[in-house]
């Protein structure tokens, strides 16, 4: 545990030296990198000792904390977050010191220099928790670090809005976390995570749906995912990657980590299986409609949560079924997801980032012909897309692998229609993803230039494009060794399990033959790449992009971002998911100008949270009177809160004499 705290300590330290830095902003920035980069890569030491089986004391230190202590440990489950978590902080620090470059004259860049650590460190001490009070400050310290960074910009209205409604939507689930360690607590007479102990079945369904709600909110499970893709949006981008990458995966470690205080319940896994396949579908089919490439990334990443909890909840309802293979199976592909998904999307939101650095827009619409002008940022971003949209040779198929194999298995049985339906809604799932990343980089990458800023588009620089292309490289050798980055994993579902994986069900799962199958693939396309590359040069000659017939193409004449994915969004989707037309057409003998646009909003934010919000905000609007701006008002409000208080105690001790 050493290790970890010295990688704390880089983070803190880093954190304050570059705030007192703030005059020299270049030698801040490179503090505050190098500070997060040493910090995460000595905290990795002990993560991956861990996980490959060592075991580290739970450290426990004297602090005057009513029912608990200062303690922190580091469990296979720990160590399981730690590691992408502090890959990703790592490479979103040098990244971000790059990225932020281009505000400078404009912003102090020290502050969000010494956020990012502060960010990250908050995030280790999460996972490493081992009592409520440290765990509690440790979420809200994340939720207001990650709130500043959201609000980077916080000159537009629109991220204002953004980071208003993350902060909100984070104190809701602040208030449901407070909730589910107050009756651990009481239960159990301890504050301290080894101390909570589900003796009362009565009081675990409770339990359940609080922290359902409380870490569901942070990790943007449908419904309470409505802050996700405005905050993703609108953080600068190295932000955005942490936060989809590892913060919402936070949500679901939490989550996990109060099942294991609760005695298993058969309905645990049809109720997250049936969330996250709810989720996965909403999440992508809004996904397929956005044109902010950000949003569409956010929205993404509400359908990989989704993956996510079918996998760990198909993986709870094999141990209820007493199916030890379908359990190991989906929630190991499940986890696996995990890491997948924060390559995946820390990949992308680089790449978008990249994208908003050299083209000046992240809007689909604007667009086009980047390939040319960045062929490496484009590159990375098309191994990105190919990874998460689950089609092999890239790691993002591996764990939905999984998951396929386990409930095509239980589907087998007498029993397993279920089973069979949720294999038809991945596929799904995978279908409409693979289509909506499609359209994402032939949008943006191919065609010709669809604006100004596109026109005179450049590559970033190598500080940005560094760790863009280990993300990439770090898919592409997950795809080739996924046996061994399962084994390295493995202790991680036999935590919450409570089964030895072995080599049951695994061993079937033919990762072994993936890898092989994976690497000849990439041979044979490094092959084609080469021989692609000596051609062209052997006849090197420029042309435009094929015109279509026309004589005189213009950028208009190309495929919009809309109108490619047209066809399913309003054919396949429901109708609520579908985007809203504004058209005013031409109309008279000498007609003014047509207008025709479309908006696609989310159908909970427009149809359920904002009207609730504006109902109840003028209701309460109405108790503005009780704000006087006096001190000697909110003096007597003090002393008449604490006089009944007081009373009210006197009046249980007489009742209870």
């Amino acid at each position: 545990m050493g290790l970890l705290l010295l990688g704390l300590a880089l983070l803190v330290g880093s954190a304050i030296a570059a705030v007192l830095l703030a005059p020299a902003e270049r030698l801040a920035g490179v503090v505050g990198a190098a500070g997060a980069v040493a910090g995460c890569l000595v905290g990795l030491v002990p993560a991956v000792r861990v996980l490959l089986g060592g075991e580290l004391p739970v450290l426990r230190f004297a602090w005057s904390v009513p029912y608990g202590s200062l303690s922190i440990g580091l469990d296979p489950l720990s160590a399981f977050f730690l590691l992408p978590l502090l890959v990703l902080g790592g490479l979103a620090a040098v990244y971000g010191r790059e990225y932020l470059r281009a505000y400078r004259g404009t912003k102090r860049l020290s502050l969000p220099a010494a956020l990012l650590n502060v960010f990250v460190a908050s995030m280790v001490v999460v996972v490493v928790a081992r009592g409520v009070v440290l765990f509690l400050v440790a979420w809200e310290v994340m939720t207001l670090a990650s709130f500043l960074l959201v609000t980077f910009e916080h000159e537009d209205a629109a991220v204002r809005r953004a980071g208003w409604t993350y902060l909100l939507a984070g104190h809701v689930g602040m208030a449901c976390l407070f909730l589910v360690f107050l009756l651990l607590g009481r239960h159990a007479d301890s504050l301290d995570f080894t101390a909570f102990q589900a003796s009362s079945t009565r009081l675990a369904p409770v339990l359940f749906g609080l922290a359902a709600v409380g870490f569901g909110i942070k990790a943007g499970v449908v419904p309470l995912h409505v802050w996700l893709p405005e905050a993703h949006a609108a953080a600068p981008s190295h932000v955005s990657a942490l936060m989809s990458g590892v913060l919402i995966k936070l949500g679901i470690y939490g989550f996990l980590r109060i099942l294991t205080f609760l005695p298993p319940a058969a309905w645990w896994g049809p109720l997250l299986m049936a969330l996250g396949m709810g989720g996965a579908l909403l999440g992508i089919g809004l996904a397929l409609q956005q044109r902010d490439l950000k949003r569409v990334l956010a929205y993404s990443s509400i359908e990989n949560v989704g993956v996510v909890l079918l996998g760990i909840g198909a993986g709870y309802w094999g141990m209820s079924r007493g199916d030890a293979r379908l359990a190991i199976l989906c929630m190991s592909g499940g986890l696996l997801h995990i890491w997948n998904h924060a390559l995946m999307k820390g990949l992308m939101f680089f790449a978008a980032g990249s994208v908003l650095h050299g083209a000046g827009s992240k809007d689909l619409e604007r667009l086009g012909g980047l390939m040319k002008a960045m062929p490496w940022t484009g590159t990375a971003m098309v191994v990105g897309a190919v990874a998460i949209a689950a089609l092999p040779p890239l790691n993002g198929f591996l764990g939905e692998w999984l998951i396929y194999l386990g409930l095509l298995g239980a589907g087998i049985a007498p029993s397993g229609v279920s089973a069979l339906f949720m294999v038809g809604g991945l596929a799904l799932v995978g279908g409409l993803a693979a289509l909506c990343f499609v359209r994402v980089v032939g949008v943006t990458l191919l065609g010709t230039p669809r604006s100004d800023e596109a026109e005179r588009a450049r590559e970033s620089s190598w500080w940005m494009l560094g760790p863009i292309w280990v993300l990439a490289l770090a898919c592409i050798l997950v795809a080739l060794f996924p046996a061994a980055v399962l084994a390295t994993m493995a202790t991680a579902p036999t935590q919450l399990l409570g089964v030895r994986p072995g080599m049951e069900g695994l061993a079937e799962s033919g990762l072994a033959t993936l890898g092989a199958c994976s690497a000849a693939l990439w041979s044979l396309l490094v092959a084609f790449g080469a021989g692609l590359v000596l051609t062209a040069r052997r006849r090197a000659t420029r042309d435009a992009t094929w015109s279509c017939g026309y004589a005189a193409p213009t950028a208009r004449m190309q495929y919009t971002a809309r109108s490619f994915s047209e066809l399913v969004a309003e054919r396949l989707l429901p109708a609520v998911l579908r985007a809203r037309v504004r058209q005013a057409a031409p109309h008279g003998i000498f007609p003014a100008a047509g207008r025709y646009a479309t908006e696609c909003v989310d159908p909970l934010t427009r149809g359920v949270y904002e009207p609730f919000f504006e109902r109840w905000g003028a209701r309460f609007h109405r108790l503005r009177w009780v704000q006087q701006g006096l001190l000697h008002v909110y003096l007597m409000y003090i002393l008449t809160v604490v006089v009944l208080g007081l009373a009210w105690t006197a009046f249980q001790t007489w009742i209870g004499s």
